[in-house]
């Protein structure tokens, strides 16, 4: 169960880290956010697992399933973090590092420069984004057209809107070099510890507002 669900958050790592690419080609922005929104819909067309889309679930387990959902939360985690860095360190090897190495650079430049309340807001409202899009295109009751849709808007709002996600900031930190930096890795592993606090909060809001008061 273990290795399978790791296998899993692989590929979703994987995913994610190529989205990660293709938004540094074409130098972010509208097309970038869109084209990011590939990752997350091929995992959850191919029921990968993915932290930040897992996450918001834990609220919803009952006391026997809480704690083993946790050490599966867990494998998800580094699962994720084995896909991404795999393929930040891939693609370091190619041509294309010529052109995305330095985006990233900058990009995580101003990650790293950023202050822990800071971050830790915008990976709150990255978590809530992120639990909508899973748990809206999980919902058979609305048309598909509307469950696709709220995939990629979401994803475009989170980019557009700088908000942190810390999958996806594992393979910008790995295609950047940072990770792999003795002098940054402390700092760049706080850092998304501090991500993934901010997008399980995030995670958790609906589900525990909903328990608060049922939303149907």
């Amino acid at each position: 169960m273990i290795f399978r669900t790791l296998v899993h958050a692989f590929l979703a790592g994987i995913a994610l880290g190529i989205a990660g690419t293709v938004n540094l080609s074409v130098g972010g922005g509208i097309p970038g956010a869109f084209l990011f929104g590939f990752g997350l819909f091929l995992i959850l067309c191919f029921s990968f697992k993915l932290y930040t889309g897992a996450i918001g679930y834990l609220v919803q387990k009952s006391h026997g399933e809480f704690v083993p959902y946790l050490g599966t939360l867990l494998a998800i985690w580094v699962g994720n973090f084995a896909g991404t860095a795999a393929v930040g360190l891939l693609v370091r090897q190619t041509r294309i590092a010529e052109k995305i190495v330095p985006a990233a650079q900058e990009l995580c430049l101003v990650k790293l420069a950023d202050q822990p309340a800071s971050i830790l807001i915008l990976a709150f409202f990255c978590g809530i984004l992120m639990f909508s899009a899973v748990d809206c295109f999980r919902r058979d009751e609305f048309p598909p057209i509307y469950r696709m849709g709220m995939v990629f808007l979401c994803v475009m709002i989170f980019i557009l809107s700088s908000f942190e996600h810390c999958i996806a900031n594992m393979y910008y930190f790995s295609v950047s070099g940072r990770l792999f930096a003795p002098e940054e890795t402390v700092r760049v592993l706080g850092s998304i510890l501090l991500m993934t606090l901010g997008n399980s909060l995030g995670g958790w809001f609906f589900p525990l507002a909903w328990k608060i008061a049922p939303a149907r």
